[in-house]
């Protein structure tokens, strides 16, 4: 008796563990819970964010000296790093502050920049030639491709924490993946590289491409950045092509 019934159970447990796979195979990966993604992709591209801010020209820059703001971005990359050296991951609150605060520092001094150049060629400045003008633009707005991309990445379904433990079962960026689960692996899930593409043909096209925003907020979002983007890409290549003649 005893028997039939350890075999009774040894059977029902096998068809739980069964059907919660089958379930698991259902559920797209970034639906549920998975394991947080490499750190090496947004690392690098914040620290390229940081060393793109000590080409600006002096007068750009929001503190001085201008290694200022940098180094303080640094140490808090530098902390998140050592908060979650591998993967992104939910381990502590104060890690997704920080994560925020290092974005909205580097926000705020490209915005920043991105003013001042605007104002300086509204009255006719911009430096001292067309090529200096070109570069300043350039380092502007391929920061501001970064920032809308750190953006994009931490707001997405809560940010990459949330996404971790499949907190929010609705997106806020419907990919390609999303849509045709059969182009893509099982375990497909968007990471930071897929955010950056995002904000690049965002910033080139001026409107979404093959990512489109669902929720309000990420229309707000990219609205912003194409209005930015639109801006000192005409501002700047029009003054510069002025010098150049």
């Amino acid at each position: 008796m005893t028997d039939d019934r350890d075999d009774a159970d040894s059977r029902l447990a096998r068809i739980e563990r069964l059907l919660r796979s089958g379930e698991r195979e259902l559920v797209p990966a970034w639906r549920r819970a998975t394991r947080g993604e490499t750190r090496w992709a947004v690392t690098a591209v914040m620290l390229a964010a940081i060393a793109l801010q000590l080409v600006l020209p002096h007068r750009l820059t929001l503190l001085r000296p201008v290694w200022v703001l940098p180094v303080l971005e640094f140490a808090l990359l530098l902390a998140l790093v050592v908060g979650n050296p591998r993967r992104v991951e939910p381990r502590t609150r104060w890690l997704r502050w920080l994560g925020l605060l290092l974005i909205g520092v580097i926000s705020l001094a490209n915005g920043w920049s991105a003013a001042r150049l605007v104002v300086d060629l509204l009255h006719g400045g911009g430096g001292q030639g067309g090529v200096p003008l070109l570069r300043a633009g350039a380092v502007i707005w391929f920061t501001n491709v970064i920032v809308f991309a750190l953006w994009y990445w931490e707001s997405d379904r809560g940010g990459p924490m949330a996404r971790v433990r499949g907190e929010r079962q609705y997106a806020d960026f419907l990919f390609v993946q999303m849509q045709n689960p059969e182009l893509a692996p099982a375990d497909w899930e968007p990471e930071f590289l897929d955010y950056l593409y995002l904000s690049f043909t965002n910033a080139t096209a001026f409107s979404p491409t093959d990512v489109m925003p669902l929720s309000r907020w990420s229309k707000m979002l990219m609205l912003l950045q194409s209005s930015v983007s639109l801006v000192t890409v005409a501002l700047v290549v029009a003054r510069a092509v002025n010098i150049l003649k």
